[in-house]
C-alpha cells in the first residue's frame, strides 16, 4: 500500500514547520504578552515579516530567505 500525498500530516511530522514554530515561541511569544486581539496581530505580522525578508539565515550565507526587493525611482 502506498501513502496518499494528499493525505495532511500533523506539524510535528513537518521539520520545516515545527522549526518555524519553536522559533516563533523563542523569539516572539515567550516574550510577549498581548493585551487585545488587534495588539497580536500586529506584533505577529510584523515579526513575521521581519522573519522571512530581514533575518539572516544559515543555510543561505548570512542572507535572508526572501530579501524585500527595492523599488528604483523613475
Amino acid at each position: 500500500m502506498t501513502p496518499d500525498p494528499f493525505v495532511s500530516s500533523p506539524p510535528w511530522e513537518n521539520g520545516y514547520c515545527e522549526s518555524f514554530n519553536g522559533k516563533m515561541r523563542d523569539q516572539l511569544l515567550n516574550g510577549e504578552l498581548f493585551y487585545t486581539l488587534r495588539e497580536a496581530q500586529i506584533i505577529i505580522e510584523r515579526w513575521r515579516t521581519h522573519y522571512n525578508t530581514v533575518r539572516p539565515h544559515s543555510s543561505l550565507g548570512g542572507q535572508p530567505p526572501a530579501p524585500e526587493t527595492l523599488q528604483r525611482a523613475s
